[in-house]
């Protein structure tokens, strides 16, 4: 079976300076990859770039999605053919409600694919049940999209987005910044009711501790733009233990 996704040799660009250096990476259905490495190495990039965003210009490699070339999509193709991104820092939409936003995007979805619309009835009972994967309360799901949320209950409602809509790939950068330890359990916990054989997550943290409810299948560390080195569950704790003076010292000693 071929993989989910697939970044071979990337390199890409920022206003003439490079981020990416030649990254490689495969992901299979199935598997939860955690993404660490310092401030500035490339993290966001790599998730900005797999999600279209076109600030960013690809000089080299490419990414297969399902077997497709990725950068034949559109930002919003990309969403539509099942790739979602959760953002650091997720953005108010004033006089938007989250019932009539998520009805849209599950929609838009639906139409892309060739699916009926869903009817109000299958809508709301799905909104439901999916807000009970987060503990979503009404107050917040009736209000506008993150308007005067926390920064807790913008998390928490992003999650809840993932859980509407499905992913294939659900890339996660740094949810866990930000969160008191009641919203991280919870955040964490969607997330893990929401892992099948089917999809994949990328999760992006600086900390080890989001690792102890989000158990990784890989970590990778990105540093200077390259994956340096990849392990399991265990890398970020030693990672945690030791910090990324480690890293360089590893990367000098086995050049």
């Amino acid at each position: 079976m071929s993989a989910l996704l697939e970044i071979k040799n990337l390199c890409v660009s920022v206003e003439e300076k490079e981020i990416l250096k030649g990254v490689n990476l495969t992901i299979n259905r199935g598997e939860v990859h955690a993404l660490m490495g310092p401030n500035g190495n490339g993290k966001s990039t790599l998730a900005a770039v797999i999600a279209g965003n076109e600030k960013f210009k690809v000089t080299q490699g490419e990414i297969i999605f399902k077997g497709k070339n990725l950068f034949d999509y559109s930002i919003e193709d990309r969403a539509r053919e099942g790739i979602f991104l959760g953002f650091q820092y997720p953005v108010e939409i004033k006089g938007v409600s989250m019932t009539n936003f998520m009805k849209t995007a599950l929609n838009e979805i639906r139409a892309y694919k060739g699916l009926p619309q869903m009817s109000a009835p299958e809508f709301l009972a799905k909104m439901e049940e999916k807000k009970k994967v987060v503990e979503l309360t009404a107050k917040l799901s009736n209000r506008s999209v993150n308007e005067g949320f926390s920064g807790g209950e913008k998390k928490r409602n992003e999650i809840f987005q993932m859980a509407m809509l499905e992913p294939e790939l659900a890339i996660l950068d740094e949810t866990d910044s930000g969160l008191d330890i009641d919203a991280l359990r919870v955040v964490a916990n969607g997330v893990n009711k929401l892992k099948t054989p089917e999809n994949a997550t990328i999760v992006i943290t600086h900390y080890q501790r989001l690792l102890d409810y989000i158990v990784p299948d890989f970590v990778h560390i990105l540093y200077e733009g390259k994956i340096v080195m990849t392990g399991d569950k265990t890398l970020a704790l030693k990672l945690e233990e030791k910090g990324y003076d480690w890293v360089k010292q590893e990367l000098n000693l086995n050049a």
